[in-house]
């Protein structure tokens, strides 16, 4: 093979893993994190929409020029926001597999190695990272969505030597997802004190370096109150809360790196040793700090959350054993890594099925969906104001029927908080707690509410206008919306002057 056949980027190859990956995954708008990250796009490309309740996607937003690249893309190209985000999810999934490419041709010699690493991360890109609440890549668009991809690229760049480009990629993640960004210098650092002295005695450094930008505003004292429940509501953010599979899910990718660095495995490259090994104490740190921080009197600190480093570690090892099967087994049965992949992916779809079984797999912009859930947010967009601020029962996010599609995100208008995507801001920002409790209290079992509860819910939050019920709605409201299960109400106007909406 020349030199420069080894080089040149096999795009078409990665074009059709990448819709086999869209197939098997899906992709599903506004789902999940989505409905934290959507709206604030959508804000920035329509200064209307959401007059109230932003604080609580807006508090990501303004870290991350996530919402801003969708915002100007839109306008750029004239594309809804719902065609940008498809469109963009559809391009990350590529970049995400082009990285892998180029981070695997940095560890492995042969091509048979390098294609079984990225076809099998093909397969299983949405598995889980281990019990972080993070999926290696989620089946809708999130800023993780762009920070995976720089990061592999990242570290690509640095198994060959091209600093500038590390810093570069380093810098852009840093603009994206300020978190994942403080993972891979955190990683970059063990990497260059692993280099400069071939053992790892001086791993602290660079945790040391990484906690002079971690945020401000923290204490050492024990959370109460609601900022306490919303803390609360993330258990694995505590190690003592981790079930023994947790914990194996953890450790095991940690001790088969230490096979994959002691090994010796044939045509292999330096960095597959390198990257093997730093991993380790990589994991073993983030371990260490995440037990720290799950002290009583540091709790305020555990929404560092250090164990996302191991969304980094699974995504990694999931490529250096992929290529380790690939060289082993397939040298001699070329035919197993195919079987194998089929098989991987099957149950991956099976799982994308069962996660979200009555959206479609694949959630194309459209004005209607099979989803009564989210056909009914589509019907809010068309049909009410654009400043309509809307009550829904404060768990809707559970209901099987939802498919935890969020309803901000598709629906484009104001909502009282809800209590459990809302509470994964609440827990990184303290100061929307008393906020977020109150709301999610004063809609709790809303799809139930009889005509005067809707007016003890108005006196108590005058600027909601319109109210979404799963179920029939009491006599007296105005419903122009029933379909499906779902009714869609106008709440009267308030006595004392306060007009609909």
């Amino acid at each position: 093979m020349t030199f420069a056949a080894e080089k040149r980027l096999p795009y078409l190859r990665l074009l059709l893993l990448t819709a086999a990956a869209l197939f098997i995954h899906g992709y599903h708008l506004g789902a999940e994190d989505g409905e934290i990250y959507v709206p604030a796009a959508r804000k920035l490309l329509h200064p209307d929409l959401y007059p109230f309740g932003t604080e609580f996607f807006t508090s990501h937003g303004h870290l991350s020029l996530f919402s801003p690249i969708l915002a100007w893309t839109a306008r750029l190209t004239h594309l809804s926001m719902d065609w940008t985000l498809f469109a963009w999810y559809v391009i990350s999934l590529f970049a995400t597999l082009l990285s892998s490419w180029m981070l695997v041709r940095a560890c492995f010699v042969s091509a048979r190695a390098r294609w079984s690493a990225v076809t099998i991360m093909t397969a299983v890109l949405t598995m889980p990272a281990t019990n972080t609440g993070l999926l290696l890549i989620d089946p809708y668009l999130t800023a993780r969505s762009f920070s995976t991809p720089l990061t592999i690229f990242a570290l690509a760049a640095y198994l060959e030597h091209r600093y500038v480009r590390l810093v570069a990629l380093t810098l852009v993640t840093a603009l994206i997802h300020p978190q994942m960004a403080v993972y891979l210098i955190f990683l970059a650092g063990l990497m260059t004190v692993v280099g400069a002295q071939r053992r790892a005695t001086s791993q602290p450094a660079p945790a040391l370096a990484s906690a002079s930008i971690l945020p401000t505003g923290f204490q050492i004292e024990r959370a109460t109150g609601p900022y306490r429940e919303a803390l609360y509501s993330r258990d694995y953010f505590f190690l003592y809360n981790w079930e023994w599979y947790h914990w194996l899910g953890m450790l095991a990718p940690l001790a088969i790196l230490a096979w994959f660095w002691k090994g010796n495995l044939r045509n292999t490259l330096p960095g597959f040793r390198r990257l093997s090994f730093v991993l380790i104490p990589f994991g073993l740190l983030s371990i260490l700090a995440a037990a720290v921080v799950s002290l009583p009197m540091l709790e305020m600190f555990v929404r560092l959350q250090p164990l996302r480093s191991f969304h980094l570690i699974t995504f990694v090892f999931v490529l250096l054993l992929g290529g380790v099967v690939g060289e082993y087994v397939g040298e001699s049965r070329p035919w197993a890594i195919g079987f194998l992949c089929c098989l991987l992916g099957a149950g991956m779809f099976y799982v994308a099925r069962q996660t979200y079984p009555h959206s479609p797999q694949i959630e194309f912009p459209s004005h209607s969906s099979s989803n009564p859930w989210v056909n009914t947010l589509l019907w809010v967009r068309q049909n009410t104001p654009n400043n309509a601020v809307f009550a829904v029962d404060s768990r809707y996010f559970k209901d099987h029927v939802v498919d935890e599609h969020g309803f901000r995100a598709i629906s484009e208008r104001s909502a009282l908080a809800d209590y459990y995507k809302d509470s994964g801001v609440v827990s990184l920002f303290p100061n929307l707690a008393n906020e977020w409790k109150q709301m999610s209290n004063a809609t709790y079992g809303l799809d139930h509410f009889t005509a005067e509860d809707f007016a003890r819910l108005q006196h108590e939050y005058p600027v909601v206008s319109w109210t979404v019920i799963h179920g029939a709605a009491p006599r007296g409201l105005d419903c122009p919306y029933h379909n499906q299960g779902f009714t869609v109400c106008r709440l009267p106007a308030l006595a004392h002057g306060i007009p609909a909406t």
